[in-house]
């Protein structure tokens, strides 16, 4: 008797542990279905410069920082968001960013500047360098003949190997994923540009952020830059993962 009462006490201790494992397990595996807090400033950081409204991004910078995320990342943040808004909104947030480090250093806060970018010991081309970039993006070589806009004016081919993914991707201060989140941010808020998007987002996706990632960026969009973005993005993330559920 005395045996079998020792038999059910380990039996329900270890059903006990295993059930401990498992909400464990389920806890883990929501936890990689969300968004960092760096990586959702990033995305607001990146909206906000594309749209220029400079007193919400402000705000936000901060968020940003006090997030963990560093002045050099940041700074490479605002940077990397000229590629694909333009120098003038790039500068702007980063005249911007100026502002907020010294209204905070006046406060007695130091922030953490970070690493700078590693020097590059690659003896190949810019642009071949850039084209493998491009392919680790897309998760396939890219070959064969130029197509589209790239054989109309072979020229920009050329300047987004060398320039985009050699010059820019390939500096280390951020990752490829929280470059396509800066990339895709950006692409949101400009607008008009939604086949670019989708070849982000899926991008994206190759990139290892899921559908449940992807789909909390159109919230973080929404809160940023308002609902009529949200809107466009979220129609053009159900189309790719559409796409991608199919294959």
């Amino acid at each position: 008797m005395k045996k079998r009462k020792v038999n059910i006490v380990t039996g329900l201790l270890i059903t006990i542990c295993c059930f401990a494992n498992s909400l464990k397990a389920q806890d883990n595996k929501s936890t990689n279905q969300r968004l960092s807090p760096k990586e959702q400033c990033i995305i607001s950081i990146s909206a906000l410069t594309a749209k220029g409204d400079l007193s919400k991004l402000k705000a936000e910078l901060s968020v940003g920082l006090e997030a963990g995320l560093t002045v050099n990342q940041i700074k490479e943040n605002l940077v990397h968001v000229y590629a694909y808004a333009g120098f003038p909104r790039s500068i702007r947030g980063l005249q911007t960013f100026i502002t907020v480090l010294e209204e905070r250093r006046a406060k007695g806060i130091n922030d953490i500047m970070g690493a700078e970018a590693s020097p590059i010991n690659d003896e190949r081309t810019k642009y071949d360098r850039g084209k493998s970039i491009l392919d680790t993006l897309l998760g396939t070589p890219q070959s064969g003949p130029q197509t589209g806009y790239s054989a109309f004016a072979p020229i920009i081919e050329i300047f987004l190997k060398e320039h985009l993914f050699a010059d820019i991707f390939e500096r280390d201060v951020l990752s490829y994923t929280e470059r396509e989140l800066a990339t895709i941010s950006v692409l949101a808020s400009i607008g008009g540009v939604e086949p670019m998007l989708k070849s982000h987002l899926r991008i994206c996706l190759n990139l290892g952020l899921t559908a449940a990632q992807l789909r909390q960026f159109v919230g973080v969009i929404k809160a940023s830059i308002g609902k009529k973005e949200a809107k466009v993005v979220q129609q053009v993330l159900d189309e790719v993962l559409k796409k991608n559920t199919l294959k």
